[in-house]
């Protein structure tokens, strides 16, 4: 029995590190084709109504294929943090002050998790016939981002990461190892 088990935590944790590899190797393929619609996942915004280091540079992020003519218009999608401040309101905001035209910009204020953003970006996607998209989150996030996509019977979903990093980010490849088979 005690074989067994040992056998059963060596491939438990093997699949870990292997997954974990995969996500990170996935998450920084950043997408070269042009799309209809980039959809920036939300994160913090801090009390004082500041983006946090890590939205900003997925805003950026944004901001870098619409100036490359990659995108025609930005999706930005987060709910209601507890600081008090709409995500998506903060975060278009942001976008429309660095020169980002604000009928370029569309807000999902009930994208709180990521499901809800997929379920919602779909809705609008279809809603103005688009049919490419590219997803802008950090890199730990997008192999479930495209997951979903998918199980939501939409494949045209192509990922697009920030050059940014924590120290915080090896816990969140270990959260979304969990987060992906859930």
């Amino acid at each position: 029995m005690k074989i067994i088990i040992k056998y059963i935590l060596i491939a438990g944790f093997s699949w870990f590190i292997i997954h974990s590899l995969y996500i990170t190797y996935d998450g920084f393929k950043n997408a070269e084709q042009k799309a209809d619609l980039a959809v920036v996942f939300g994160n913090k915004v801090n009390e004082d109504g500041s983006l946090s280091s890590r939205l900003q540079a997925r805003l950026d992020k944004s901001i870098e294929l619409y100036q490359k003519n990659q995108i025609k218009e930005i999706l930005v999608s987060g709910g209601l943090g507890k600081e008090g401040y709409w995500e998506g309101t903060e975060m278009k905001k942001y976008l429309i002050k660095n020169k980002i035209p604000a009928d370029k910009v569309l807000v999902d204020n009930l994208g709180d998790n990521t499901e809800k953003t997929v379920i919602n970006t779909l809705k609008i996607a279809d809603s103005m016939k688009y049919n490419r998209i590219i997803s802008v989150s950090q890199f730990y996030h997008q192999s479930r981002i495209k997951k979903l996509f998918r199980e939501h019977h939409f494949n045209n979903i192509e990922t697009s990461s920030p050059e940014y990093w924590e120290l915080r980010d090896f816990y969140s490849v270990f959260r979304e190892f969990f987060a992906y088979y859930l």
